[in-house]
């Protein structure tokens, strides 16, 4: 579900919590959104305990109301929410909801979750791999490195991707940011997009040409370029020259494509 204007019912953090708080499943999924998207902190508590919900339940089995929360969280980035998001990860009904956990508490960025990451990866169930391998990436747990490696070979390209792109962030190795590169002439235009995200959190030289010659829209383009810029203002300065070349391309290459819009 993708909310697009708020009903009148949500016009502040208090109704959105009280709409939460209510019966009517649909606005409930909305409220968490919006929660989440005006990143309403004193709304932790309340989300949190979203994501035990019950009562919005699909035929498949699946939560949506879980899945909106986990991801409001994501995007709270609040430590708080650490040991909620790690209880959702056993729950076995719904893989999408795992995922959105996952992502939360890479976004997040708490050494806490390491452990309940690490035992999924080991676990023999289906999991959200991309998503997992990402966030082990995010939070630099590099002693399972050569267990993500073997997922260089796995049957999904964007699982491949994720691999890549924890190797690269391991080992600085410009062969795992080109495995990446492939796949942005990729005639699967989801791949492409994908595949521009995992070069967005990669602040490298290589990495920033890549995106701008892209074969994807110069809106999420202009996304990504805006993230490595903000990875290489962020990073130490052992390599200022580079850094300063980067910086100037990225800065160039906005400009371009903002005049395009």
């Amino acid at each position: 579900m993708t909310a697009t204007s708020p009903p009148e019912s949500i016009l502040s953090p208090a109704s959105a919590v009280a709409a939460l708080l209510g019966d009517d499943n649909q606005l409930r999924y909305y409220a968490a959104w919006w929660l989440g998207k005006h990143q309403v902190h004193e709304a932790c508590d309340v989300l949190c305990s979203a994501l035990k919900d019950e009562l919005y339940r699909t035929e498949q089995g699946g939560y949506p109301l879980r899945r909106q929360a986990a991801r409001a969280l994501g995007q709270l980035k609040n430590p708080q929410a650490v040991p909620a998001l790690l209880e959702v990860l056993n729950c076995k009904e719904d893989l999408r909801l795992r995922e959105a956990a996952i992502q939360a508490l890479a976004a997040i960025g708490d050494s806490r979750a390491v452990e309940g990451l690490l035992e999924l990866l080991e676990s023999q169930q289906e999991q959200p791999l991309e998503a997992l391998i990402e966030a082990l990436g995010t939070l630099q747990v590099w002693s399972v490195h050569q267990q993500i490696e073997v997922f260089l070979a796995h049957g999904s390209e964007r699982v491949q991707c994720a691999a890549a792109r924890y190797l690269y962030l391991f080992s600085q190795e410009p062969q795992y940011i080109e495995r990446i590169v492939k796949n942005l002439t990729h005639e699967n235009m989801y791949l492409r997009w994908a595949a521009a995200f995992d070069l967005g959190s990669i602040g490298h030289l290589q990495a920033a040409q890549a995106i701008i010659n892209a074969k994807v829209g110069n809106s999420l383009k202009l996304l990504n370029l805006k993230r490595i810029l903000e990875a290489v203002l962020g990073s130490d300065r052992s390599n200022e020259e580079e850094n300063q070349k980067t910086t100037r391309l990225l800065l160039s290459a906005i400009d371009d494509l903002l005049i395009q819009l």
